[in-house]
């Protein structure tokens, strides 16, 4: 994954319940009843939590205990390598600093942008290759962590990668809709995130820009933002096609993603200055390493 470095816009809180602790560590074979007694005695002789015992006994390890607070707490994520890519982190590294750092984007972005009337945002580079996709479905992922409905749009109809992403089959999505071949159906909720639901960009069309300026854009746009709370929009890259420009105006704000070492500041301006002339609001960036 692209890790987030010194968002230029924290920490969450990472609350902790002793209650049914041992219970859930010995239903998932974490622990025998004879060891959670054991924990449980030395709990109560020093006045400890019950994980924290368990982790002085050498019995579990600070994961175990992450994985249990997780579920008491309805915080879904994969709890073992699976359906998606490893650099998908919100997925399987939750408690990693990396995804500490992407909470940090998401809590500001959620102070400076999403309202009741603000649900859109545009997720946008300079250069193909600098991590977009991937720091948008991380973002989808922690914001859908939250119980926020939250969807995930891959606009970019040039080179998308949102579909293998999240493994999703071939079908229609975004080019289908705006050209009128369908409905809401391409819609997918992804699996193991009951809030996160995906728009894939559909099949490969010849006239990408043009279907992105369709009125349907916008009809989409109101459609979406009656049924979900927070709409990302992953985009190209704006050196490789006009088409982020529009999405960003629709979208009415855009994160932008700088790659340390890769992004040229005289680009990032430039880039910059173009997406506040055609009205959109930069509301922050994101520098990431790789």
């Amino acid at each position: 994954m692209n890790k987030p470095v010194s968002p230029l816009f924290g920490s969450t809180m990472n609350p902790r319940k002793d209650g049914n602790m041992g219970r859930m560590l010995v239903e998932q074979g974490k622990l025998t009843l004879e060891q959670a007694e054991r924990v449980r005695r030395l709990q109560q002789e020093q006045g400890l939590r019950f994980g924290e015992a368990a982790q002085r006994l050498g019995l579990v390890s600070e994961l175990d205990i992450q994985q249990v607070l997780s579920r008491q707490y309805d915080y879904p994520y994969q709890e073992s390598a699976g359906n998606y890519p490893a650099a998908l982190v919100a997925a399987y590294q939750p408690f990693s600093d990396e995804v500490e750092m992407l909470r940090s984007v998401r809590s500001q972005l959620m102070l400076r942008w999403f309202t009741a009337s603000r649900k859109t945002l545009a997720i946008a580079s300079v250069n193909a290759g600098d991590g977009t996709s991937l720091l948008t479905a991380n973002l989808a992922i922690v914001f859908s962590q939250l119980g926020l409905q939250t969807l995930l749009v891959d606009a970019n109809l040039r080179k998308p990668c949102q579909h293998r992403i999240f493994n999703l089959a071939a079908g229609h999505g975004l080019a289908d809709v705006l050209a009128g071949r369908a409905g809401l159906e391409p819609l997918a909720v992804a699996e193991s995130f009951a809030d996160l639901s995906l728009l894939p960009a559909g099949a490969a069309v010849p006239n990408p820009q043009e279907l992105i300026n369709r009125s349907s854009f916008n009809a989409l746009n109101q459609t979406l933002r009656s049924r979900f709370d927070v709409i990302l929009y992953d985009t190209p890259a704006s050196a490789s096609a006009a088409d982020v420009l529009t999405i960003a105006a629709r979208a009415g704000g855009v994160l932008l993603v700088v790659r340390k070492d890769h992004t040229k500041v005289a680009d990032l301006s430039a880039f910059s200055d173009q997406l506040r002339r055609s009205g959109t609001e930069v509301v922050g960036s994101v520098l990431v390493s790789f």
